[in-house]
């Protein structure tokens, strides 16, 4: 067993039994840094693939297992899938729309149903894609779980066979086959003691966070007050601001997104005062922007959540580096490939800095091998999304929405082919697996 989870089955066949340990007095009334806690966890739930993890490497995953004859499960922690495009607001599409395989195919034929994108832009209507995936979802025969999050799991010698998840009826197991991470934090992976990475490397910090909000223009009276004297900090010059990215969102309104910098994805106390400072820097921009460029701009909404661009990465069976996007790399077991440049904002300011000159953050298109989708330490953990296994520079460009959906369209496949081989991914022909990828449209070729 690895780190410090201890499991067994009970005896009952549709429960689990698990022991953990955290801070709290020990019985001889010393202070101990730990706590031993066990219960019975029924197993609610069974599956050929558990996908955890909404977002849109989580949606492609699920519904590419499901398309392949999979019995799929996808754990959601929100109230609708598509994590960072719907809950963080962000609602743009970067790298290129077509040639992404039948599922990103799927996605832009159904926002276009409802005249609900742009590609030109190409912006789309966040609150319909929502919609877009849950119904993309529900076709395909997924099984739903939102309001649902992913506690911890059961494994032993890298094989997962139950993980513990958590919603409105309390813990409860899920048990599968084949599990895909697409939590963006590799949250399965820690869970199970799996080798993850994060940040640069001299000090671990991590590309940094954004946060969406809205404003809509009104007459400049009923425009949202200017701070209250004495909250938060007034900016006062241009040059104060931090970055900050304006764009329209409709009629009479625009998007906003700020650079909120130096705090961890996967730390609790470090998120909680990132969205904490992301929500006083909004209102402290709103304000200059009213203030001092006299716009009559009222706040709209913000996004429910933070954007992050970097989490933990999983350690893969083949770790991409910027050195092979570079140089454009070809992979013979090759299941995705890039287009988006290196977009790495420099993690330790909120300027409109970057870690790369211009004139290096330009790559050709490359390909993502599956190696890099195989958890190193796992026999049935895969992952896709900004938790794949990469450096942070190759992160950089390879966690726009386009290539993590053709990521999980690619973990999808292989996860439903192992169940129906009754093996593991690593032990799959992986031109099997590449060629199915390109049958459901996806272009691989550099």
């Amino acid at each position: 067993m690895k780190r410090r989870h201890f499991f067994s089955m009970a005896a009952a066949a549709t429960a689990a039994c698990f022991t953990r340990r955290r801070a709290v007095a020990d019985e001889t009334g010393g202070d101990s840094d730990e706590v031993t806690y066990t219960r019975k966890v029924p197993v609610r739930y069974e599956a050929d693939v558990a996908v955890i993890g909404g977002g849109i490497a989580g949606v492609s995953a699920a519904c590419s297992a499901a398309r392949s004859g999979a019995k799929v499960v996808l754990v959601e922690r929100f109230a609708i899938t598509g994590g960072d495009m719907t809950s963080g607001g962000v609602a743009n599409f970067c790298g290129q729309l077509h040639g992404q395989g039948e599922v990103f195919d799927q996605i832009l034929a159904d926002l276009r149903t409802f005249n609900a994108i742009d590609e030109d832009r190409p912006v789309f209507h966040y609150e319909i894609l929502a919609i877009v995936l849950q119904e993309m979802l529900l076709r395909r025969g997924v099984k739903l779980l939102l309001h649902t999050r992913f506690v911890d799991v059961r494994e032993q010698n890298g094989r997962i066979t139950e993980c513990i998840v958590c919603g409105k009826s309390g813990m409860e197991a899920l048990r599968a086959k084949q599990f895909i991470d697409c939590t963006g934090e590799g949250d399965v992976a820690r869970s199970a003691g799996f080798a993850t990475m994060k940040g640069r490397p001299e000090d671990g910090f991590q590309l940094p966070m954004s946060m969406m909000f809205f404003v809509r223009h009104v007459e400049a009276k009923d425009a949202i007050a200017q701070l209250p004297q004495g909250w938060f900090q007034p900016i006062r010059e241009q040059s104060d601001l931090p970055m900050t990215s304006i764009w329209p969102d409709g009629p009479r309104s625009n998007a906003m997104k700020i650079k909120i910098p130096m705090f961890d994805a996967t730390d609790t106390e470090s998120l909680t005062e990132a969205e904490i400072q992301a929500r006083r820097r909004m209102l402290e921009v709103l304000d200059y922007y009213q203030r001092i460029e006299k716009k009559p701009w009222r706040l709209d909404h913000c996004s429910p959540i933070i954007g992050i661009r970097e989490g933990c990465r999983i350690v893969g069976d083949y770790v991409l580096t910027v050195d092979d996007l570079r140089a454009g790399r070809n992979f013979d077991d090759a299941v995705a490939r890039g287009t988006f440049y290196l977009d790495g904002h420099k993690p330790d300011d909120d300027k409109r800095t970057y870690i790369l000159k211009k004139s290096e953050m330009q790559v050709p298109p490359y390909q993502i091998p599956f190696r890099s989708l195989l958890a190193k330490d796992a026999r049935n953990l895969m992952m896709a999304g900004r938790c794949f296994s990469a450096d942070q520079l190759a992160l950089s460009s390879a966690r726009v929405s386009t290539t993590c959906s053709m990521m999980g369209q690619a973990a999808g496949i292989a996860a439903t082919t192992s169940v129906q081989n009754a093996c593991d991914p690593r032990d799959l022909d992986y031109a099997q697996v590449r060629r199915v990828v390109e049958e459901r449209g996806a272009q691989l070729k550099t």
